[in-house]
């Protein structure tokens, strides 16, 4: 049964969101929040959360800072932020925060149950308009091979792609060093080595890319819903 919990401060888009969460499990437990504070009440009230679905625009607190907030207190807990700007900068900032997607307000049912479907089957949402660019407008030159579907067809290692499924899930180097049992300066050697065969400079470019090149990372049941 799946725990979600809605935060936005217009009461027709939280029913909105949780018709399309109903839709993806009927049995769903739908909470939700108006604004931050309640937000994180709801969590640590209830810390089996499976997904929160957070607006930027929310009174109280910016969307950003609370998002930052949630992923440092509750990281395993999968965020996807729903809101009406969409642009690049917001897009790629809130994928640096830990986000697991984002998806503009302006997307039809159709593209809002594909974007979760992807996001519970352990994989990242990015907006079809922002694939392909990087932190700035400069594009990010993938591997030329977009049909690619598993991380040994561009070149990485079995525990190279288990790190970049953890950087998906935007864990921190810390984090991923105590979770697979290896040593800062061996995840910070298998990082560069993730960014070089993807072609790109930080992490952020690295989510970017693999929603491009549609690759399936360890946990992730495939990047075709």
């Amino acid at each position: 049964m799946m725990k979600a919990l809605i935060v936005d401060d217009h009461a027709l888009i939280r029913d909105a969101l949780a018709r399309v969460l109903k839709s993806l499990a009927p049995d769903a437990i739908v909470l939700e929040a108006g604004e931050p504070r309640f937000a994180f009440e709801t969590i640590e009230r209830e810390p089996d959360l499976d997904l929160v679905l957070l607006d930027l625009a929310l009174p109280g607190m910016h969307g950003m800072t609370a998002l930052r907030l949630l992923r440092d207190r509750h990281p395993a807990v999968p965020v996807v932020v729903v809101s009406a700007t969409a642009d690049r900068e917001s897009v790629t900032r809130a994928l640096e925060y830990g986000a697991m997607g984002f998806i503009p307000k302006s997307s039809s049912n159709e593209v809002l149950t594909s974007a979760l479907r992807l996001v519970l089957a352990g994989s990242v949402y990015v907006p079809p308009e922002i694939i392909g660019r990087g932190d700035g407008a400069r594009p990010i030159e993938a591997p030329p091979a977009v049909g690619h579907r598993t991380p040994a067809d561009i070149g990485l290692t079995e525990r190279q792609a288990q790190i970049l499924a953890r950087i998906m899930k935007g864990e921190s180097n810390k984090l991923i060093c105590r979770e697979l049992n290896l040593a800062e300066s061996t995840v910070k050697n298998q990082i560069t080595a993730i960014l070089k065969a993807l072609n790109v400079t930080s992490r952020t470019q690295a989510v970017l890319a693999v929603a491009e090149l549609k690759l399936v990372l360890p946990g992730m049941r495939g990047n075709d819903s």
